[in-house]
């Protein structure tokens, strides 16, 4: 590739400035915030594709994509500018660039002290490349000694990045290796460097396969440095910075869109299995299900289909029910519904050459097209040949939404699972409509995904507009988050799976994407063994995604009963994901709302960056601010030690309120019934009494199980209710229950602040201490246990 080198000032705008590089490109630095920069490079002043579908800041992008010279939604900061003869310096009140000659940025941030510190900046060698006779880009900075990456979104092993390679080329990654496989589903080119005084987040809206090289590659005619690398599109990106890691994931959704507030049915436990569908009495095994929950007292909300229900002789055809499988979807929907149940039904964007509708589909335009014929373009796809359908084609929308609608929804299935959505078309000119815009799908293959998402989404909202909808997704790129659920995809079932999937998750939650889970228990290989498979529930319990869901190599099937000797605290671990689910709703309504964007799943560092020893890679996890998660991932293991991350609350044990100060390692007990949990002093867990599934109408208890600060202190917190599926809390039609507590020697204090017109069942909230705390308990100032609402 060729070397960007020497560049003139063109022109200025309100919001950009132009620079000419080496005569025939064009090189944009936009001041969007004053700690949010873009660059934006042209090549001969056109853009390989002038639209983006990744960048939201105020409200969802058009169909056909977001312009890329769009500023909408920025506050568009006052800026100086400062031309030299050699350099050229950009300044905001919090950010500063300087172009250097030959071509290269430096950055500057300014501190609290208002001096200049330096940022960041590119490689001064060769910092811009570009192939000058076909596609190909890349981008290099100078790696420093003191900065640690993460971020990336979905990748196996550490979630520290520093010192390794990624690409980003979604890939259908069934049974991967957790520690060590590379590409995986999802395409996401965000990462966060964090330093002791300062984090950064970069990310690349471009939408090809690309790589990110953190200090993995080394060369010596060049310092030190990192490298991203596309096999087309465009340089296009976000440069901004934040005193704390949290800042940086907060302004990249805040810069992609904010999180789906789904119905509070999908965070209650959700079944599935290849097996049942798979089986040739498919509607028996699905109505089975609800009798052995029933049975073995097994809370559950959902469950998800896979796609044997569309299955014949081993081939699986979107939107064509097995008639002999499953006789009478919409009695079986019924069943499950009576039961309190919900269905998500597996969907996928690619129909085989035989598919009863293929020619039809084909007729009409809809798929991908061949890059040399008049044809649709076939890919290999489920052990045969099939076509994927064009996602930036209006009709295929429509045709899309209709099959939904009719072989979906108006069978009473509730929810879109969107699966084997990779787009794995590797003719990389294959052509898409682009909305009336050809375009090769080298350019757009992970906003495919995105886009088939979208129309589901669509398609469930005008069919029951009243209710908030409810998808997940396999694949899809930055942004995803507006529309869907999603999960770590076909893990293998073993302890190093159950180990490197919760620091997928906490680094998907880094990128961005919030809402998100595993596949509890595995799903390829042989069966989890009893151990394994309590160890992997009692995780996925504290995951916002909870599903049990196997392909299991053995023809067995993962179920919370299939083990009688352990069935007791598989259920109390699901009892357990209930009782805390008024603590993990409110944390998925803190994910969503405008004032918060808060990660539910967060590393230990994310709110305590001063100890530097939450940087340790480690099996701990946050769920909120407040609940510390211990996994046990180690076989035979029946104590664990963990760090307790320096603050000046303390901890408490979840169980027995033993209190520790923080900053300390502690070993605790661990038998095989119990998941340690560890509780911020100063907080307040929201908790429901025991429920067989979300049913707003019979959830009739609320208690605040407080862990009250030691000594003198005041904190706070919130409870979120609302009817669990309306969108009424636009309307207000929510309750808002915030809390104060003010801690002296002698008293405990809570001071109740309920806002919004929503009044659950429940009519008292109980207040209840860690056991041998003796100070006495004052609600608005008056001695009680309970606080009633009015």
């Amino acid at each position: 590739m060729k070397t960007l080198k020497h560049w003139t000032f063109e022109k200025q705008s309100a919001h950009h400035v132009e620079l000419l590089v080496d005569g025939q490109n064009t090189l944009c630095l936009y001041m969007l915030e004053e700690n949010l920069f873009r660059v934006l490079l042209k090549r001969q002043g056109k853009l390989a594709l002038d639209k983006t579908w990744s960048i939201a800041p105020d409200q969802d992008v058009p169909w056909e994509g977001r312009s890329r010279d769009d500023v909408s939604g920025f506050s568009l900061p006052s800026w100086t500018l400062d031309k030299q003869a050699d350099k050229l310096t950009i300044s905001t009140a919090q950010l500063r660039v300087t172009v250097h000659q030959p071509l290269w940025l430096e950055w500057h941030y300014r501190n609290d002290a208002g001096e200049w510190q330096y940022l960041t900046g590119d490689r001064p060698t060769s910092a811009y490349l570009v192939n000058a006779h076909g596609d190909g880009v890349a981008h290099y900075l100078k790696r420093q000694k003191d900065e640690r990456f993460y971020g990336l979104g979905e990748k196996a092993g550490d979630l520290q990045r520093t010192g390794k390679r990624f690409e980003m080329r979604n890939l259908d990654a069934m049974g991967y290796n957790a520690a060590s496989t590379d590409p995986l589903y999802k395409h996401i080119p965000f990462t966060i460097t964090r330093r002791d005084d300062v984090s950064v987040g970069l990310f690349y809206d471009n939408l090809s396969s690309s790589w990110l090289d953190l200090g993995n590659e080394l060369d010596n005619y060049h310092t030190a440095y990192r490298r991203w690398q596309a096999e087309a599109g465009d340089i296009d990106y976000y440069l901004f910075t934040g005193k704390r890691v949290l800042d940086i994931t907060k302004a990249f959704v805040r810069l992609t869109g904010k999180t789906l507030f789904g119905p509070k049915w999908s965070l209650g436990y959700s079944g599935s299995t290849m097996h049942y569908t798979d089986a040739p009495d498919a509607q028996n095994q699905l109505m089975n299900f609800i009798r052995l929950c029933d049975e073995h007292a097994i809370p559950c909300d959902s469950f998800q289909l896979s796609s044997g229900y569309t299955s014949n002789n081993g081939k699986r055809y979107v939107f064509n029910w097995n008639d002999d499988k499953v006789p009478q979807p919409k009695v079986m929907s019924q069943a499950f519904h009576d039961a309190g149940l919900k269905l998500a039904a597996n969907i996928k964007p690619c129909l085989l050459q035989d598919h009863p509708r293929y020619n039809e589909v084909a007729e009409k335009g809809l798929f991908v097209r061949d890059s040399d014929a008049n044809a649709p373009e076939r890919s290999v796809f489920w052990d045969d040949e099939g076509s994927h359908l064009d996602f930036t084609n209006p009709a295929t929308v429509a045709w899309w939404q209709d099959g939904v609608t009719r072989q979906l929804l108006e069978m009473g299935i509730d929810s879109t699972w969107n699966d084997n959505n990779e787009y794995e078309v590797w003719d990389g000119e294959a052509r898409c409509h682009g909305f009336g815009k050809e375009i090769a799908i080298k350019h757009v293959r992970p906003v495919m995904p995105l886009l088939m998402m979208r129309a589901s989404m669509e398609a469930q909202q005008r069919f029951a507009p009243e209710k908030r909808p409810y998808l997940i997704s396999r694949s899809g790129c930055a942004g995803m988050q507006r529309y869907v659920q999603t999960w770590s995809g076909d893990n293998r079932t073993n302890w190093q799976t159950l180990r490197y999937n919760t620091r997928m998750g906490v680094g998907m939650s880094l990128s961005g994407l919030f809402n998100v889970g595993h596949d509890v228990g595995g799903f390829s290989g042989d069966k989890p063994d009893a151990e394994l498979f309590v160890r992997w529930v009692q995780n996925g319990v504290m995951h916002p995604r909870f599903t049990i869901h196997s392909w299991n190599d053995d023809q067995t099937v993962n179920e919370p009963w299939m083990y009688p000797g352990v069935t007791p605290a598989i259920r109390g671990a699901i009892e357990l994901r209930y009782r805390l689910l008024p603590y993990l709703y409110t944390l998925l309504w803190q994910a969503h709302a405008d004032a918060d964007d808060e990660p539910m799943l967060r590393p230990t560092f994310l709110d305590h960056e001063h100890d530097a020893q939450t940087f340790e890679e480690c099996d701990d996890f946050m769920l909120g601010r407040d609940l510390l998660v211990a996994s046990v991932v180690e076989q035979g293991q029946r104590q664990r030690t963990l760090w307790l991350p320096d603050n000046e609350t303390g901890w408490y044990d979840f169980y027995t309120g033993e209190w520790f100060s923080g900053g300390q390692q502690i070993t605790v007990d661990a038998p095989l019934e119990k998941l340690p949990l560890v509780v911020r002093a100063g907080a307040g867990l929201p908790l429901s009494d025991r429920i067989k599934h979300v049913k707003p109408e019979t959830d009739t208890h609320r208690e605040l199980n407080l862990f009250p600060l030691k000594g003198v202190g005041r904190d706070h917190g919130m409870l979120f209710e609302d009817d669990g599926e309306t969108w009424g809390y636009k309307e207000g039609n929510a309750l808002w229950l915030e809390w104060d507590m003010e801690c002296s020697a002698s008293t405990i204090n809570l001071t109740f602040n309920p806002r919004g017109d929503f009044r659950p069942a429940w009519k008292a909230l109980l207040v209840t201490l860690p056991a041998g705390e003796k100070r006495q308990l004052l609600i608005n100032g008056e001695a009680a246990s309970e606080w009633r609402l009015m």
